[in-house]
């Protein structure tokens, strides 16, 4: 199969979300190619976080359907093909930073070829793998969390504010990781109230607005 005819990484046919029965978003219409990265925009309110949640697997689509590589995907099926950072680390601050990263690994698998340590060092915390998750800034928190998108073997990344708390050098970070995340073949949805480059990778935006439906742009 060649890669135009390859369905897409994620679609999302008609989904929409309620909660105690008001509209939050939808209907939403997308998809996300391989190699593509998809950038969220909308105003507080519109249902970013909800939507990255709901095709995360962590709440239930009112309305809808996701497929995953062409194929109808249950909430399992989708969990088990992203990986989500969220405002949310999930952090244990009583476990050191490798320890945090072992435990999700436990969870959720690991990429083969990358070692916890290599991972971290990858994100800027080499020297950092014993210290307590407790005791790391925000930003260095915030790249722990990057380590753990980087060593699971997930294939789309939803990444919700992933410059939030990060200095310029940790911008660049997150841009040089979902480039390459990207040019493995993987693929991206972002929100984002700052900057976002990619480089020579397709990108497109998902615009949502409060219980409107969606509408996709092309970026040159």
């Amino acid at each position: 199969m060649n890669e135009l005819s390859q369905p897409p990484l994620l679609a999302a046919h008609g989904l929409r979300f309620h909660r105690n029965d008001e509209l939050i978003f939808g209907p939403v219409d997308f998809h996300v190619s391989r190699g593509e990265a998809v950038l969220v925009h909308g105003e507080n309110g519109a249902g970013k976080t909800t939507l990255l949640r709901v095709l995360a697997g962590l709440l239930r689509a009112s309305d809808g359907q996701i497929e995953i590589d062409g194929e109808v995907a249950d909430r399992h099926r989708v969990a088990e093909s992203t990986a989500l950072l969220g405002h949310l680390l999930g952090h244990k601050g009583e476990l050191t930073a490798e320890e945090n990263l072992r435990f999700s690994l436990g969870i959720y698998g690991q990429r083969p070829g990358l070692s916890p340590t290599s991972a971290l060092a990858a994100v800027g915390l080499a020297g950092f793998e014993d210290s307590l998750a407790r005791t790391l800034s925000a930003g260095q928190r915030k790249r722990l969390a990057l380590a753990r998108m980087l060593s699971i073997p997930a294939q789309l990344w939803l990444l919700d504010e992933p410059y939030a708390n990060l200095d310029l050098p940790g911008i660049d970070l997150v841009n040089r990781l979902i480039a390459h995340h990207l040019q493995r073949g993987g693929g991206a949805l972002v929100t984002s109230h700052g900057a976002y480059a990619t480089g020579a990778v397709r990108t497109r935006t998902l615009v949502l607005r409060a219980a409107e439906p969606s509408r996709i742009e092309e970026t040159a």
